[in-house]
């Protein structure tokens, strides 16, 4: 028999989020499923790097710390989880996770791992247009370290079909990861392209889970948000019809309102009519919001359409190298002081013969996010920062060092040098038809 309502929390919005509030909703939340979505664009390509040095990792960093923190509790409360913290190795992911419940004691969790998001080789050679550019795929041939298809929910229902407790992924549609549990539980059809929409707008309402609870959104005066230290988690609790209510463990921070659901619900998308995922194209225009009490929202009238067979991919690629350096200046005349520090560096760089084609000198807290857009007083204190995009790591080393030079060779004043070079990594996108990729899912019991 299908449950009446399917509680489903938010347990991480990206992978550097708090466990806190992961392991509250794993307590407190009353939860049937505990969901991480914890990959971005970039964040599978550095994934891949990591791989590459090392055939036993390449899952998230956080991994080990979150399943050891929330393990006990979703054993105890027979909570399922479902994530993408697998990244670019998900077997790995699915072992060391086996090794965490072992060490903690805990028996008969089945774990399972979908692979086949993965698909450099695949398309290397094939000839694809890049999304953003048009340009060829094999622009980026020498340089590409990475291409990994967004999958859908399909997978992932195949393991839980299976009795998975855990079922951990790499490059899945964020939404799939949470309308997953509702096909797997209510029992939709791939083709229902009406509640697979409604499924996509709570996957999407709680993919950035703290953002939806009033992170992200606050701004003192104008949007306050109370106990942000302590922000709580979203809980969506689902009906069959795909129809559901937003809220969250009473007594935690944040809050849940209509304008933060209405802030995350256009967050990231651009034709809201036509939200593109593996396994719908969700038509969120006739979404409504109804307050039922203080941190609980009905959210109905999603919509969805048939999906286009087409797959994302994002392709990670090596972008050069970009040395920076920081300098402070503080006191009377800091601004004048700080532009004088870059008007040095930047002679400096002419003088040693580089011209670099992407360079940024700014004056943080003066113009370095608008330029002279908005008016400029005389702060009491600035950042002067030099960043220089290059092909040649040493040419990005001297970037640096010229900034560190100016403690005895610029101004007076100067403080707090930090200096860096680092290697860009840059994702692009093309599509590929679905029928390119084949999934495989691998279990292991603790």
């Amino acid at each position: 028999m299908n449950p009446p309502f399917l509680r489903i929390g938010a347990g991480a919005g990206y992978s550097g989020d708090r466990i806190e509030p992961a392991v509250e909703l794993a307590e407190k939340g009353r939860l049937d499923y505990l969901v991480f979505e914890c990959l971005a664009e970039r964040t599978i390509a550095l994934a891949q790097q990591r791989r590459a040095h090392n055939p036993e990792e390449g899952y998230d960093p956080l991994l080990e710390a979150r399943m050891a923190a929330c393990l006990p509790a979703c054993k105890r409360n027979r909570v399922r989880i479902i994530t993408n913290m697998g990244a670019a190795n998900p077997v790995a992911a699915m072992k060391k996770t086996a090794a965490v419940a072992e060490r903690l004691g805990l028996k008969g969790l089945k774990i399972a791992a979908v692979t086949g998001d993965e698909v450099t080789d695949r398309i290397r050679n094939m000839d694809l247009r890049l999304l953003e550019s048009g340009e060829p795929l094999n622009s980026l041939r020498d340089v590409m370290i990475s291409a990994n298809a967004y999958l859908g929910a399909r997978p992932i229902v195949k393991a839980l079909d299976a009795g998975a407790d855990i079922v951990i992924t790499g490059r899945v549609a964020d939404p799939a990861l949470f309308s997953a549990a509702l096909i797997h539980e209510f029992g939709w059809s791939f083709t229902d392209f009406g509640r697979l929409g409604k499924g996509t707008v709570l996957g999407h309402l709680l993919e950035c889970a703290g953002q939806v609870t009033g992170g992200f959104f606050a701004d003192p005066g104008y949007k306050d948000v109370p106990d942000l230290a302590r922000l709580g988690f979203p809980i969506a609790a689902a009906s069959a019809d795909g129809d559901f209510v937003l809220t969250k463990v009473p007594g935690s921070g944040g809050r849940i309102t209509t304008a933060t659901c209405k802030e995350q619900l256009l967050y990231e998308i651009h034709d809201p009519a036509r939200y593109y995922t593996p396994d719908v194209v969700a038509d969120f225009t006739g979404v409504r919001f109804e307050p039922l009490e203080a941190d609980r929202i009905r959210v109905t009238g999603g919509a969805g359409n048939p999906k286009t067979g087409l797959l994302k991919v994002s392709v990670g690629y090596l972008d050069g190298f970009i040395g920076e350096g920081q300098m402070s200046y503080g006191g009377p005349g800091a601004v004048g002081r700080g532009q004088l520090a870059l008007d040095i560096v930047r002679e400096r760089l002419a003088f040693l013969g580089i011209e670099p084609a992407d360079a940024q000198f700014d004056l943080i807290g003066v113009n370095s996010l608008y330029r002279s857009a908005l008016p400029a007083g005389a702060p009491a204190e600035v950042r002067a920062r030099v960043a220089v995009r290059t092909a040649d790591r040493s040419i990005a080393q001297k970037v640096a060092e010229e900034v560190e030079a100016l403690y005895t060779n610029g101004p007076a004043g100067g403080g707090g040098a930090v200096k860096s070079v680092r290697e860009v990594m840059a994702v692009r996108s093309v599509l590929i038809p679905a029928d390119l990729v084949s999934t495989e899912i691998h279990f292991q019991n603790s």
